[in-house]
């Protein structure tokens, strides 16, 4: 039995997404004891982000706590993960969003200190400040795009679908792509559809049929298509976007 089961007192036999839902429905107290029970979970995955230490009497440890308790408030039944995954993920977010936020503050405050006479002394040094930021902002940006692609390969696997079985049902042709983009889209701006989606872990074929233009047929034959397009927006995979979005309004 952890220290962090410990800490919840009576509380620590139950599955933690059951005590999660119990924080929702209002508890309070229990909401602080679970923040402080994880604390050594938050410092562990925003000193993985930073690639350094961090304590608990630093800024990126604060925003991390603040992220956990987003997570608190957004996580959801059938959100077809843990929630301690679900949590990592929201962290790991608002830690590179600070990051970045931090990065253009420098830059700003750099930019503000270099005065019109000092620019040729300084050009050279802003270069190299400069080309750092941008390698930083880059390196944050690959960072996300990589954690992105590890949960969402992770979310597939609980619908039976690997990368591998992806690439072979992806549709060989450009404007089936693009319907099944739209299938997607549609799926997910219906919330029964979305819900029967992560109950049964099956496309509602049925149900879809109302709001698009294909057949029941090319729905079947690219249905762990649609699903896995679904998924990215389900699962808020932003950096993985451009997967999802329709070129042109294609039907058939």
């Amino acid at each position: 039995m952890s220290a962090s089961q410990l800490a919840l007192s009576g509380t620590y036999s139950m599955p933690l997404e059951t005590n999660i839902f119990k924080v929702q429905q209002g508890d309070e107290s229990l909401r602080n004891r679970i923040i402080e029970s994880y604390q050594p979970f938050i410092k562990k995955v925003v000193s993985k982000v930073c690639n350094r230490f961090i304590d608990q009497t630093m800024d990126e440890f604060s925003v991390g706590l603040v992220a956990f308790n987003e997570a608190i408030n957004q996580y959801q039944k059938g959100q077809g993960s843990k929630f301690l995954t679900f949590a990592d993920m929201v962290i790991r977010r608002r830690i590179i969003d600070f990051i970045r936020k931090e990065s253009r503050q420098v830059r700003n405050i750099y930019l503000n200190q270099v005065k019109p006479d000092d620019e040729n002394g300084m050009e050279e040094s802003y270069v190299e400040q400069q080309a750092a930021i941008d390698y930083y902002e880059e390196k944050c940006r690959i960072d996300e795009r990589k954690e992105q692609i590890d949960g969402y390969r992770s979310l597939l696997l609980e619908y039976g679908i690997t990368f591998d079985v992806l690439s072979k049902h992806c549709p060989k042709h450009a404007d089936a792509r693009e319907n099944a983009k739209i299938s997607a889209k549609k799926l997910v701006e219906h919330k029964e559809l979305v819900s029967f989606l992560k109950k049964k872990r099956q496309l509602p074929i049925k149900d879809l049929l109302q709001f698009v233009s294909c057949s029941r047929k090319t729905i079947e034959r690219n249905r762990k298509y649609i699903i896995a397009l679904a998924l990215i927006y389900i699962g808020g995979f932003s950096a993985l976007k451009s997967y999802i979005e329709p070129e042109t309004e294609l039907v058939h």
